[in-house]
């Protein structure tokens, strides 16, 4: 039976991030080699025009060669990063995401060369031919890396035949957000249930297709490469024999909430065990002091620089805040912080005076009818949050991390949302995954899908993960559809 059960080749997410991350370094390893032979027939370029014989020309180029920055040879690495939002599965197999994506990258290469260069003492050492044509290059080439990488996360055969074992709310739960997700991370092939009630039905349109008593032959039948454990009460023996029988054949056995945090990048709240919290944040996760130390560093280096941003647009804010509805030019309010320590925050002010007029605490909406017109364009472009950064830099709030919330606010869905105090386990940030992922919450609801999102970030937070963060948040504020 081993044998018959074999599920073949199917990739996982980690795959596909190791298969995109190799794709994209060998694409930009490419383009820094043609950058640099586009660099030296430049020279010869050069050389001719000057009087200098072709043949000459190339001599002298062979012959002394071009001193090449050690920079240079980092190309490849700072592409990488800049290509840090591409790296989720179903994120790089969407087409329109991967081209906003690329051409993202190519301006912030740009602006950053840009500054280099006019800021150096020594102009000559960056060569503008270089770099322009490496950028150009390693668009191009990474396109073309991409288009084929999609293709392949596409084909059926490469991807994974999953099973969810339970018809219950987890598991229905499981199909909803699968059916989101565009394009699918995996094949779902329907549930298995032993609910008489349930036999020959649908949910979220997938059939129950058996019991588990037959899951054995449905896993050969269905060429099942993934099972998930989606059975909230207690698993009969039977139940449980059979999927040992299936896992001993080869084929991957998950439980619903690690597979609900990998497709949807967040935490499943309403289907997690009571000791869930212990197990994630005191058991599984202690980050490292170099991790801690170095996320501070970036702090303090994003902070100074965001003051300095905020400098030079305080000017045209400000006038253009009292031009539309007068003073004050900011408003401050007090926010939970980490261990729930109070701390005031200042923004920009976009919405108009007495927004709270009777005193309740209200969660900012979409197109919400108390923002200024100026108001509405900071808010968009992320620029109400520049006076943030002294919070930042003074250490109550981080670059990345939840969002900072009201107390009162917080006392309220503390009584309505399992596990939401949880997010007060790390410093609040100016930008975090919640906020590049999900968009205005003015519901109870909405709030616990951002939680979620929070909860996520918290138990898997990575200096890789903030990084990707902010240079999603760039796009975000490049894009103008801050939230």
């Amino acid at each position: 039976m081993a044998d018959t059960l074999r599920p073949g080749l199917r990739l996982r997410p980690h795959e596909h991030r190791a298969l995109l991350l190799i794709g994209d370094l060998i694409a930009s390893i490419l383009a820094a080699f043609l950058a640099y032979y586009v660099w030296q027939q430049y020279f010869i370029f050069e050389l001719v025009r000057s009087g200098i014989k072709p043949e000459r020309a190339e001599s002298i180029i062979r012959i002394q060669g071009l001193h090449v920055p050690f920079w240079f040879y980092l190309l490849p690495l700072g592409w990488l990063l800049l290509m840090a939002e591409l790296y989720e599965p179903h994120t790089a197999a969407n087409w329109r995401k991967t081209l906003r994506g690329i051409a993202i990258a190519a301006f912030l290469g740009i602006v950053v060369y840009s500054l280099v260069f006019i800021f150096n003492r020594e102009p000559t050492s960056l060569p503008r031919i270089a770099v322009g044509a490496f950028i150009l290059l390693a668009s191009f080439l990474t396109l073309i890396w991409r288009a084929a990488y999609i293709r392949l996360y596409r084909s059926s055969g490469l991807q994974r035949r999953v099973l969810i074992v339970g018809a219950g709310k987890a598991g229905i739960t499981l199909a909803q957000v699968y059916r989101l997700l565009t394009p699918p991370p995996f094949n779902l092939v329907g549930f298995v249930d032993d609910d008489p009630k349930k036999t020959k039905r649908s949910f979220e349109g997938f059939p129950v297709i058996g019991t588990s008593n037959q899951l054995i032959q449905l896993v050969y039948d269905y060429h099942i490469s993934d099972l998930v454990m989606a059975i909230n009460g207690e698993v009969q023996g039977t139940t449980f024999q059979a999927i040992l029988d299936v896992q001993e054949a080869g084929v991957e056995v998950t439980r619903m909430p690690i597979l609900y945090e990998e497709i949807a990048l967040r935490v499943p709240i309403h289907h997690l065990e009571s000791d869930w919290l212990i197990r994630s944040f005191v058991d599984q996760l202690r980050v490292s002091v170099i991790y801690k130390l170095l996320k501070r560093l970036m702090d303090m280096l994003g902070g100074l620089a965001g003051l300095l941003i905020f400098a030079l647009i305080y000017p045209f804010a400000a006038i253009a805040t009292l031009i539309d509805s007068g003073f004050p030019i900011f408003y401050s309010q007090d926010r939970l912080g980490k261990g729930g320590q109070i701390f005031k925050i200042y923004k920009f002010r976009t919405m108009r005076q007495n927004a709270e007029a009777d005193g309740e605490a209200k969660l900012a909406e979409e197109n919400d009818a108390r923002v200024t017109r100026i108001g509405n364009f900071l808010r968009r472009t992320r620029l109400d949050e520049l006076p943030q950064f002294w919070n930042v830099l003074h250490g109550e709030m981080s670059l990345v991390g939840p969002r900072a919330e009201r107390p009162e606010l917080v006392a309220q869905f503390q009584k309505e949302i399992p596990f939401y105090r949880a997010r007060l386990l790390v410093k609040p940030g100016l930008t975090g995954w919640a906020q590049i992922n999900y968009g205005y919450v003015a519901s109870v609801t909405e709030t616990a899908v951002k939680l979620e999102y929070d909860l996520y970030y918290i138990k898997h937070r990575s200096l890789p993960m903030d990084f990707n963060v902010i240079l999603r948040t760039v796009g975000t504020v490049l894009s103008r559809t801050g939230r």
